[in-house]
């Protein structure tokens, strides 16, 4: 009897376990799939990611700048001041955008279209355009040096969007003329001239969102992969003909030649990465940013935070451009007007790939591009720009299949809301 009930005893305590362990992980799956359900998702991802990223952004480029400022003789904290003013302007922005109309958006593609042409040739023009680093790809108005390449981004996205939108609501998409007249042309235009100032990496983020269009259509896999053919000979050509863009490629390909020329800011961003060890040589404490690395607060910012934050701080970062991809397509999924899935893909891939092409320079994977990375290197016109593009991802994850009625049920506003869908706001008791 006793022996019955002691195995009866040993048999429930060793099936309790078992129980525990096959309901614990069906309940955190649950869990979690309630949560990716959810409608606002999106909308609070992309809000937090830009927030964490804006602040890595202006932490990192007072670290940095003010080091260059020091060596140079110039006022300690003129570019972090810039930037600061950057994000104060390009915050309202956000807002704003994030509560607009899709309708804005399109109205507002063909004059934003219009205005970045133009600002392209005025960087073209003697005088006009400001030639740095023997590229002319600025304009100077007052203490601030704008690039009209970086709106073109934004309104490359509208404009494709839109156009594509309107076609295939006219059903005119089933032959690939209309699928290229006129984005193909529109494209190359702009790519032109944003060659024509000597910017290959603006090129390559152009012809990203131009692919990123006709994927999100559905062009024809055949089409599609003649396309990418034809760009990739374009690119090559375009770098084989240039004597500095040859040099940079023949320099990634032997990396440790030339090491205090073409080659002295790969070496160096490498050595100031590998320094950072796990956890880095604190805020403020790296060595390279005094000179060694070029460029060191605009395109190599990347490596900067890996000395001073480490292996765990870069992870960190590339996470955060990983959530930020996973919100903006699953924004593209979610929705169900074909402009607003056009626009949110576009965009992500715009600024995801972006982040990915600056970090693959920084660690050796690509070749030298010089492309910022976003929301954190510095510079006024990519952050408002990409600012905007955010806002306007939040303004179409607000119209996700039953954001809409989240937002009224809450009726509360700003961080409340935030910490309401998180579980972590405290409902006051009324007093009687």
């Amino acid at each position: 009897m006793s022996a019955t009930t002691v195995g009866g005893a040993e048999s429930d305590r060793g099936a309790g376990p078992a129980e525990a362990g096959g309901l614990v992980p069906r309940e955190r799956l649950a869990a979690w799939s309630a949560l990716l359900a959810r409608p606002l998702l999106s909308y609070y991802l992309i809000i937090g990611i830009s927030l964490l990223l804006l602040a890595l952004g202006l932490v990192m480029v007072l670290s940095t700048s003010s080091a260059s400022a020091l060596a140079s003789g110039t006022p300690l904290y003129q570019n972090f001041q810039k930037q600061l003013l950057g994000v104060a302007i390009g915050l309202p922005i956000m807002w704003i955008v994030a509560r607009s109309s899709p309708r804005l958006f399109r109205a507002a593609a063909y004059p934003l279209l219009a205005v970045s042409v133009v600002g392209l040739m005025l960087t073209l023009i003697p005088g006009v355009g400001v030639v740095s680093g023997g590229a002319s790809r600025w304009i100077q108005l007052g203490p601030f040096q704008l690039q009209p390449s970086e709106l073109a981004k934004l309104a490359f996205v509208l404009w494709g969007a839109d156009l594509l939108a309107r076609k295939e609501k006219l059903g005119r998409l089933t032959e690939w003329r209309h699928l290229l007249m006129p984005l193909l042309p529109g494209a190359g235009l702009i790519c032109l001239l944003v060659m024509l100032g000597d910017d290959l990496g603006t090129t390559f983020v152009l012809l990203t969102i131009f692919l990123a269009l006709l994927w999100v259509i559905g062009t024809p896999g055949r089409l599609f992969s003649g396309l990418l053919g034809l760009m990739g000979l374009v690119m090559l050509m375009l770098i084989v003909v240039a004597p500095y863009r040859l040099e940079r490629l023949t320099s990634f390909m032997n990396p440790q030649a030339n090491p205090v020329g073409v080659n002295m800011q790969s070496i160096q961003g490498k050595y100031a990465l590998g320094s950072g060890g796990w956890f880095g040589v604190g805020l403020g404490a790296s060595r390279e940013k005094w000179g060694w690395v070029p460029n060191a607060a605009t395109d190599y910012i990347f490596a900067i935070i890996g000395e001073e934050l480490g292996l765990v701080g870069t992870l960190c970062v590339s996470a955060l451009y990983g959530a930020l991809a996973y919100a903006g397509v699953r924004v593209a999924r979610r929705v169900d007007d074909t402009f607003m899935r056009l626009a949110a893909a576009a965009a992500t891939a715009w600024i995801v790939v972006q982040a990915v092409v600056n970090i693959g320079a920084v660690i050796g994977v690509f070749p030298i591009t010089g492309v910022p990375l976003p929301l954190v290197s510095e510079g006024v016109s990519s952050l408002l720009v990409t600012m905007a593009a955010l806002g306007m991802l939040m303004s179409f994850a607000r119209r996700e299949p039953g954001a809409r009625e989240a937002l009224a049920a809450r009726g509360e506003s700003g961080p409340r809301r935030v910490l309401s869908w998180l579980g972590l706001s405290r409902t006051r008791p009324r007093r009687t």
